[in-house]
């Protein structure tokens, strides 16, 4: 969702109109609507993995997406279509297969739903190089790297620090597990919160549903207390925890190969079990380029303070994780997805914008 919303602000009053298509009961809804964008739904369901007694009724909601996605299309009449994966958007590239479009692709790996929507692309945008093997008969790759907000940007060390409350004397520690949480990582920090206190501040995002637990533990902290911050969730204050952390240990989903790229921080990985083929490979390619460390999510409550303990502990490491994060930085990425989304409808309006 979110290099979407990158793309459309970079976009800005180049796009007359734009309407954001999502899946019925879909988590953007509220997001999009919140910042006035115009928003519609279309059934669609996913394959995949579905056991054989789903399986027909998700086919006929992917076929009703279809209609849906023609009779969207016919009243909208858009210049390009723009699609950044998920099973919701092949009844639309179906449905547009003659209307310009871009389709990008967060992941190192691409998921299924993507392969099966690049078949109806015109262009396919990839977030790093080693993407290319995955779309080896394609005749329009692109290397575009991964658009960030930019308000995670606005924010000086400095800064973020004292909006946090953060001290000098202590390195700053970032936990996150994304929007909802990462009930395995938290649990794991949780239970070695007394001994990350001794040598370090710790930003810990928790997600609602893990965050009383966060509380009682600060509350049952008898040293080091205020150098402990748990969050519920963190939106427009994310960038400040970027900014103010040495080291984070987080999932291995989509964004961190733009986000943390971006900031240098360096990363202890823990894909997430039940995506695990997408994250690890995500993982491994930003440890494989020396910005970060992978761990087993059954592997955290055995080896998680050792990991934390050997970066932190060693400055020299830490410069060099950063030093290799900031390489794969890709800062132009945005812009250069809005330009060969206009470049599609230049083209195909024969050299008429």
């Amino acid at each position: 969702m979110y290099p979407a919303l990158v793309i459309l602000q970079t976009l800005g009053s180049n796009v007359d109109s734009v309407l954001w298509v999502g899946g019925e009961n879909g988590m953007e809804a509220d997001i999009v609507t919140r910042l006035d964008i115009p928003f519609t739904t279309i059934p669609a369901a996913g394959v995949h993995g579905v056991g054989l007694r789903a399986l027909p009724s998700n086919l006929w909601r992917l076929l009703r997406g279809v209609f849906a996605s023609r009779k969207i299309l016919s009243e909208f009449k858009p210049d390009a279509l723009l699609f950044t994966g998920g099973y919701v958007a092949v009844p639309m590239a179906v449905a547009g297969v003659n209307i310009p479009s871009l389709l990008y692709t967060p992941d190192i790996e691409p998921g299924l739903a993507i392969k099966a929507i690049s078949r109806f692309s015109d262009c396919i945008a990839l977030t790093a190089e080693q993407s290319r093997e995955y779309f080896k008969f394609h005749r329009h790759r692109i290397v575009s790297g991964y658009p960030v907000r930019p308000d995670l940007l606005k924010w000086t060390r400095t800064e973020a620090c004292h909006h946090f409350g953060l001290q000098g004397k202590k390195p700053v520690l970032l936990i996150f597990g994304g929007s909802k949480g990462a009930r395995s990582i938290n649990q794991a920090a949780l239970g070695i919160l007394p001994s990350l206190l001794e040598k370090m501040q710790v930003v810990h995002v928790t997600g609602q549903a893990n965050f009383a637990e966060a509380e009682i533990a600060r509350n049952n902290l008898t040293n080091n207390s205020g150098d402990y911050h748990p969050f519920a969730y963190l939106h427009e204050d994310m960038g400040a925890a970027f900014a103010a952390a040495d080291l984070v240990v987080c999932r291995a989903g989509a964004s961190t190969l733009g986000e943390l790229p971006m900031f240098g921080l360096p990363a202890i990985l823990v894909p997430y079990p039940y995506a695990w083929r997408y994250q690890k490979v995500n993982a491994e390619y930003l440890a494989n380029h020396g910005g970060a460390v992978l761990l087993r999510d059954e592997n955290l409550r055995s080896d998680l303070l050792t990991s934390i303990d050997e970066l932190i502990q060693s400055p020299e490491r830490l410069h060099e994780m950063k030093k290799n994060m900031q390489a794969l930085a890709a800062p132009q990425a945005a812009q250069i997805l809005a330009s060969t989304l206009r470049e599609l409808v230049y083209q195909t309006k024969g050299g008429k914008a």
